[in-house]
């Protein structure tokens, strides 16, 4: 039995969490807060009580939200890094296409998004390298090692690996997120392969 004099535990408490376990927290509720409330809506003191912890334990690790947003969208961006291999230039470009649009719409993909349409100018300067180095440069390596093995297999035409072809597919995704607002599902994805895509690559000229 508890003794009467003891405090009731609340859900409010801040945590006594430390190290590497405190600041997953501090990350993970500023991702949280990013897709809640938006980056102008973002405070510090609203991600120390969405990690139940005191303001103070996150700006001893981050002095500004800009830091913190940063590190939490490292830490939370998904594994761009595996490029599929399923037989074809087209099933392999149309897995890259759904892995890119869960990864769009999963928390951290919320949260890039909320940060790349209310950011102004001078503060996207600052999450530029974080988006480049976790999302654009490793999207556009899995496509050129996509079109590369489809020219080895035939199916590509060799003068097909340009930047035109690989700047083709993240444009158009970021266009239908960004001023369209919307998602694409799987049949849009696929006729988006078929008759933009596979005609463009294909061995023998568009």
């Amino acid at each position: 039995m508890v003794p009467p004099h003891w405090p009731a535990a609340s859900a409010q408490t801040p945590s006594r969490r430390r190290g590497a376990v405190l600041e997953r927290a501090i990350l993970e509720a500023a991702l949280e807060q990013l897709g809640t409330v938006g980056w102008n809506g973002l405070t510090m003191e609203g991600v120390a009580a969405g990690a139940r912890t005191g303001k103070a334990a996150v700006y001893r690790r981050w002095s500004c939200k800009e830091d913190l947003v940063a590190d939490a969208l490292r830490s939370g961006l998904p594994d761009f890094h595996t490029v599929p291999d399923l037989g074809s230039v087209r099933e392999d470009l149309l897995e890259l296409c759904r892995r890119a649009r869960d990864a769009m719409y999963s928390r951290p993909g919320s949260a890039l998004r909320s940060v790349i349409h209310e950011c102004d100018i001078k503060q996207a300067e600052r999450f530029h390298a974080v988006i480049i180095k976790g999302v654009v440069e490793p999207t556009l390596k899995m496509l050129r090692e996509v079109v590369n093995r489809g020219m080895e297999r035939g199916e590509v035409r060799r003068d097909a690996a340009n930047g035109y072809i690989f700047d083709a597919i993240p444009a158009m995704m970021m266009y239908r997120s960004k001023i369209c607002a919307s998602e694409w599902t799987d049949r849009e994805l696929e006729e988006m392969i078929d008759q933009l895509m596979v005609p463009l690559l294909r061995s023998g000229g568009p």
